[in-house]
């Protein structure tokens, strides 16, 4: 392969499967706490732990709301979608480098490697909610990403089902791919360059044959 490119991965809804737990999680913390709009818990898919707070007013009621979603998350079951992994692996035999871009924080990633120690390995890089400044829909964490692997943002595949992160991949300059695991296929593929239904048989012929759709 002569052009040089990387696949950049968001998490949650992309690589593990656990969008549907916290949309229930924070539709009930929302509804606890008085957060006044009803769509709160599709509003925040994709954005950090840090911007979410914003709807909690108050020092205090901040701190009880990270500690639930810290004891949440340290007793979820992380698995990974199915195809995923053979996925990753082609990649790496492929010689093409990865990275996971996610707003999860320190904590969450945590408990993530203790059940799943083998999903750091399978990647590059990981860039979490720590090392950067701005939620998405910016593309800091994806223009981070392809920095650090020394690739063309323009070169990079990003993969994402949250409306913000679509928008993050597409404002970084990516080809972006969709999954509707968290919204419908039809909000996802305006957003996108191609809307992938799942990782099972997906190749790197099949990848590096996507190519941007000018939207």
């Amino acid at each position: 392969m002569d052009k040089k490119v990387a696949v950049l991965f968001d998490l949650d809804g992309v690589l593990i499967d656990t969008e549907g737990l916290y949309t229930e999680f924070w539709a009930e913390t929302g509804r606890e706490f008085g957060v006044p709009s009803p769509t709160f818990a599709a509003d925040i898919k994709g954005t950090t732990l840090k911007s979410i707070l914003n709807y909690f007013p108050g020092d205090g009621l901040k701190a009880k709301v990270m500690q639930r979603i810290h004891d949440f998350e340290d007793t979820m079951r992380y698995r990974m979608f199915p195809g995923v992994e053979t996925f990753l692996q082609s990649l790496r035999k492929a010689g093409i480098p990865t990275a996971i871009v996610t707003s999860s924080d320190e904590v969450k990633m945590s408990c993530l490697y203790t059940q799943l120690p083998a999903l750091r390995d399978m990647v590059e890089i990981v860039i979490d909610a720590s090392m950067v400044t701005r939620s998405k829909p910016d593309p800091q964490g994806y223009l981070l990403a392809a920095l650090k692997l020394g690739i063309e943002p323009d070169d990079c595949y990003v993969f994402e089902d949250s409306l913000q992160g679509l928008e993050a991949g597409r404002r970084a300059g990516a080809t972006v791919i969709g999954l509707a695991t968290t919204n419908s296929a039809g909000q996802v593929r305006p957003l996108c360059d191609f809307l992938l239904p799942t990782f099972e048989g997906l190749t790197v012929e099949r990848l590096l044959a996507i190519t941007k759709t000018g939207k």
